[in-house]
């Protein structure tokens, strides 16, 4: 009797601490920053966190199933999604897409690239290196005469869905043809990437290639990127300075408006295709403890993860976008109607 107790006890036990387990899945953009918060939260209370970075058209997909507790995805929802699916949807850091290169004998940073060149080699209209409007605005880059390789994300993906909309903000013909999209209609002969990880092992692997990538991953791996011609026609780097200066010309700074793309912002020292990335949530929770402790996870980032945010080479969101994304978290009720059992206040009471 005694130890069939002592079983069903440790079975409750096991059910409890699986039970506040969270899941995600989405962005691959945003998985090293999210296993580095897990890392650190977790050793303060915070659930343990189980994330799939299958992209972010299929977190949206998944969120929507209910198969996760939480969707991620680097383009926010429309609010006539968002009603008619019942979800919430917060950013929770800023950062940016950068093109990069294996090219031998160019150095990171020395290759410069204007956004209509940049349509214009994914759009298959320029396909060598030694193409003369490559070597017009790169006089003192030796570019090979070879043929450009281009890898493309083959899932639906937010990075791909930013890396085009800044396309078709600069160049009328690509915004003609290929628009914006989770996945695009590629022009010929592409490498097919799936996933972040995906597009670094392809460009490592292939000589000749450009591809696009999220910043962190580009610090992370040692990747050779482009210097990008931004709307005040300066020639910058990607970095978090450079992220910071888009957010602070947009809406997000002035009025909270975190709907806004951060893509093709002016500036002097503004990155030109910088993003968000954002988390979907039921409005309505059928998980009560899982979905507080979802909140309670990325609020834990929100109040404490400064540090982590800035040495994954993101940066932190505005304090009056964090404001809006609380009064957003007050309006998740559970089945019943009923407001969630936690607060804020919880948590900035019990800092780490």
């Amino acid at each position: 009797m005694l130890a069939r107790l002592t079983a069903a006890l440790l079975l409750f036990a096991s059910s409890a601490v699986h039970a506040l387990d969270i899941t995600g899945a989405g962005s691959s953009a945003a998985q090293p920053l999210y296993a580095k918060l897990a890392d650190a939260s977790v050793k303060h209370g915070a659930a343990k966190l189980n994330y799939q970075p299958v992209g972010s058209a299929a977190g949206i997909r998944q969120i929507k199933q209910g198969s996760v507790d939480f969707g991620a995805s680097d383009v926010a929802l429309g609010a006539q999604e968002l009603n008619q699916d019942q979800l919430v949807c917060f950013p929770t850091a800023i950062s940016g897409v950068v093109p990069v290169v294996n090219l031998a004998g160019v150095k990171s940073g020395e290759l410069q690239l204007s956004g209509e060149l940049l349509a214009d080699i994914y759009a298959r209209k320029i396909k060598m290196w030694n193409d003369p409007r490559l070597l017009a605005v790169n006089p003192r880059v030796a570019l090979p005469a070879s043929a450009i390789v281009v890898l493309a994300r083959s899932d639906g993906s937010g990075t791909t869905y930013n890396f085009s909309d800044y396309l078709s903000r600069v160049s009328p013909a690509w915004k003609r043809d290929y628009g914006r999209n989770f996945s695009i209609a590629w022009a010929g002969q592409i490498v097919a990437a799936k996933g972040s990880g995906g597009m670094v092992a392809a460009l490592k692997q292939t000589p000749g290639a450009i591809g696009y990538v999220d910043f962190s991953y580009v610090v992370r791996d040692k990747l050779a990127y482009a210097r990008v011609r931004n709307a005040d026609g300066q020639f910058v780097a990607p970095s978090a300075l450079g992220f910071a200066a888009a957010l602070d010309n947009s809406a997000w700074q002035s009025r909270g408006a975190y709907e806004e793309m951060l893509t093709d912002k002016p500036g002097a020292a503004t990155w030109p295709i910088t993003m968000g990335t954002f988390v979907i949530v039921p409005k309505v929770a059928a998980r009560p403890d899982a979905m507080i402790a979802t909140l309670k996870f990325f609020t834990w980032g929100f109040l404490y993860g400064d540090t982590i945010i800035g040495g994954m080479n993101f940066v932190r969101l505005p304090d009056r976008v964090q404001a809006r994304i609380f009064s957003e978290f007050a309006t998740i009720r559970d089945a019943r109607g009923q407001s969630l059992n936690w607060s804020l206040s919880e948590l900035i009471n019990s800092p780490p």
